[in-house]
């Protein structure tokens, strides 16, 4: 219910920017900033497909971006593919956090030192995979024409995903790391353009959409738009500061307010047993409702501040409310199912075979781990449902080979964002984006050697971290 109520908050906001016309001037403001096509990647299909990935994920980053690039002149192949590998870097806090809240609630342990953990390992990958996509549009000559932005784009938002991830929570990483990132290279950019402007020889996709590109607007104008997340930062901040928190916890004054509710012939009936663990431990199932301190009703608050602030019509609200929860109605299905299917997994003592069995490889599942994430994305299209089958999993074989859990549950998020690009839900969202439908397999030989590369370099990651680098962990 908790992770319900975030997804349908959340699209309602980016959908009352929509309805409402802000939109539009947010994606104007970002594509007058240069007309070189690097750049505009960099603008697009990073900072702002990472900002939507934050802000409603589920396939709607990639599907935007993609199209707006078109609309740009980029090549539809190339713009559904790069804006699949771009997107690598904000799907682990994707969706305010929901795969690592999912694997925080899967395997009990807490969902932050578990976002700490991905904010450790991810700000490496996002770096290296800008500095990708540079190579892939323009060769070497691209990296060395455009480094000074890539630098600018990827350093800020790599630090601010750790700070965010580390000292906030899961939930505001992609807002704060996009935005932050935004900010920084717009800046930079009205100082500093590449010497050479880069557009590709095959550009004939499309034509530009010039309502887009030519049409300015007040920088009052541009605030407006983008108060809707200003204002969802705001509340999601609010409410993930301890003294916040610390009112709903056990002997706060509104802990009266979260209702757990043991479930019936299940709480503790079922147990954990040696060799997987120590000692017996039985399984906790338990109900919590806490409706108010929720993350999902702190970005419904701004859902409501957005309507109020832009005088939108509350009719037009509630229709819009409708709308979002009939689009939504079947992926909260799919997640409820994948979720149901890891719990049988967790208590029927799947999970814990299957760790047994993984634990005979030793130490090397330091650097396979990562791939079980990478599987499960492609085979479900999420990596909150990657997390839902396989967090437990990775927790269970941690005990066994003597690392850190919460390390093994982050690198089943980090490499489940590598295998996102190859998915067959996102490259066909990609494919109808841009016009391509009938074409998925092209796009996933455009991008499975990359996804491949991206998981080995997460497993070498994780490796240092698991035995070398073990001051990195939480």
């Amino acid at each position: 219910m908790a992770i319900a109520w975030i997804i349908i908050a959340a699209v309602f906001v980016y959908q009352i920017s929509v309805k409402t016309g802000q939109f539009d001037i947010i994606r104007s403001s970002i594509l007058s900033i240069t007309p070189d096509q690097r750049l505009q990647m960099l603008i697009v299909g990073f900072c702002f497909g990472a900002f939507l990935e934050g802000a409603a994920g589920f396939g709607a980053p990639v599907a935007i971006t993609a199209a707006l690039l078109v609309g740009l002149g980029f090549n539809p192949l190339y713009a559904a593919g790069l804006c699949l590998i771009v997107n690598t870097a904000p799907v682990a806090f994707g969706a305010m956090g929901i795969p690592i809240i999912v694997a925080g609630q899967v395997t009990g342990l807490d969902s932050f030192e578990i976002g700490q953990m991905v904010g450790r390992q991810l700000p490496f990958l996002t770096i290296i995979v800008l500095f990708w996509i540079m190579a892939i549009m323009d060769g070497w000559r691209g990296i060395k024409e455009t480094w000074p932005a890539v630098a600018v784009a990827g350093g800020s938002f790599a630090l601010a995903q750790y700070l965010s991830s580390n000292f906030l929570g899961p939930e505001l990483p992609d807002i704060i790391s996009s935005l932050v990132s935004l900010v920084c290279l717009t800046l930079f950019l009205r100082v500093w353009q590449p010497k050479r402007l880069f557009r590709f020889d095959n550009a004939e996709g499309a034509v530009v959409d010039q309502t887009l590109v030519q049409q300015h607007y007040a920088l009052g104008q541009i605030i407006r738009a983008w108060m809707p997340f200003i204002f969802l930062t705001a509340t999601v901040t609010l409410w993930s500061i301890p003294p916040f928190k610390a009112l709903f916890a056990q002997g706060g004054s509104l802990y009266d307010w979260v209702f757990s509710i043991p479930v019936p012939f299940l709480d503790k009936l079922v147990a954990k047993m040696p060799p997987v663990v120590a000692n017996i431990t039985p399984y906790v199932a338990v109900f919590k409702l806490d409706w108010f301190s929720a993350t999902g009703t702190a970005i419904m608050v701004a859902a409501i501040a957005s309507v109020i602030y832009l005088r939108m019509k509350p009719k037009d609200a509630l229709i819009t409310l409708a709308e979002t929860l009939k689009a939504l109605m079947l992926p909260i299905y799919s997640i409820g199912m994948v979720l149901a299917f890891a719990f049988i997994s967790n208590y029927s003592g799947l999970s814990a075979t299957l760790a047994l069995a993984l634990a005979h490889t030793g130490s090397a599942f330091t650097f396979f781990s990562p791939f079980l994430g990478w599987l499960g994305v492609f085979l479900t299209g999420s990596d909150t449902s990657s997390n839902a089958l396989f967090a437990a999993l990775q927790a269970t074989t941690a005990q066994q080979i003597g690392v850190s859990d919460v390390l093994l549950v982050a690198a089943n998020t980090t490499g489940g964002v590598t295998g996102k690009m190859i998915s067959p839900q996102s490259i066909a969202i990609a494919c109808a984006a841009v016009g391509l439908v009938g074409k998925e397999s092209d796009l996933f030989r455009f991008t499975v050697k990359h996804s491949l590369i991206f998981t080995c370099m997460v497993g070498v990651i994780t490796t240092l971290q698991a035995y070398w680098l073990t001051w990195m962990i939480p």
